[in-house]
């Protein structure tokens, strides 16, 4: 996983590594990505975005509907 990850640190490892993998290092390439995609990653749960999203709304950003 990319040392300058912004994915929150209370997110699961499987988690993030998935997300890493995939690209999504930093808040902003949540962009136009609904639950539903996300959901779909491995390792990617409830939980996970649960924690992703309050992490985006306090950047004043969300995942897509």
């Amino acid at each position: 996983m990319s040392d300058d990850s912004e994915l929150p640190a209370a997110m699961g490892k499987v988690a993030r590594r998935e997300l890493s993998l995939r690209g999504f290092t930093h808040l902003d390439h949540f962009d136009g990505i609904s639950e539903r995609e996300l959901l779909a990653i491995h390792g990617v749960g409830p939980k996970a975005i649960r924690i992703l999203k309050e992490d985006l709304a306090s950047a004043g950003r969300s995942l897509a509907p």
